[in-house]
């Protein structure tokens, strides 16, 4: 597939099928599109977690849920993908990285970022999962985790606090679903979102 057809195609899809699994190569090739992202002084702060068995897929789902609510449709839909990646980004590579002597910030201050990379670059690295999604014939969704539920997720999958979950990524193949109605916005043009020499 033309990369451009992967990016124009790309959606958030909202409903899997469960009866078709993504084979461990597949899931495999993702994260190798993942790490291949940029990454700030090449530190490379994200790790995933890959949840593959219905049980973890299922535990995902009862940690970071409330098990008293009714499940909606969304929630439904989400809960049939029979893969979820988890990326997390890690702060300290980056901190660590940048006091190295070609770096030099030996104070490790984190005031010297403009902005948190260590979350930008692991969100790069789950966009090329997004396409790379795509480009398999898959549907994918990345979504987030409500900050309530982040601690019953660590502890159900014995994360490390020094690993800061970014959202999750849904994989599967797609089924029949209801596009956002965020979506009758419209894209916004190009020339709208666009300065060329000055604001």
């Amino acid at each position: 597939m033309e990369f451009s057809d992967a990016v124009r195609r790309r959606r958030m899809v909202r409903n899997f099928d469960p009866d078709r699994p993504v084979p461990r190569e597949t899931v495999e090739r993702l994260l190798d599109l993942a790490v291949r992202a940029p990454s700030a002084g090449f530190s490379q702060g994200w790790a995933f977690l890959v949840l593959s068995t219905p049980d973890e897929v299922t535990r995902f789902w009862a940690a970071t849920t409330d098990p008293a609510g009714t499940p909606d449709s969304w929630l439904r839909g989400m809960s049939r993908a029979p893969v979820l990646i988890v990326p997390l980004a890690h702060r300290d590579a980056y901190l660590d990285r940048y006091a190295e002597p070609d770096k030099g910030w030996t104070d490790r201050d984190e005031a010297r970022w403009p902005v948190p990379y260590w979350y930008i670059d692991t969100g790069f690295a789950s966009l090329l999962m997004l396409l790379g999604a795509v480009d398999e014939g898959l549907g994918a969704c990345f979504f987030g985790i409500p900050p309530h539920a982040l601690a019953t997720f660590r502890a159900a999958y014995a994360v490390p606090d020094a690993y800061t979950p970014i959202g999750a990524v849904a994989l599967g193949h797609p089924a029949p679903d209801r596009r956002s109605p965020s979506l009758r916005r419209g894209r916004r043009p190009v020339a709208e979102v666009t300065h060329w020499g000055a604001w």
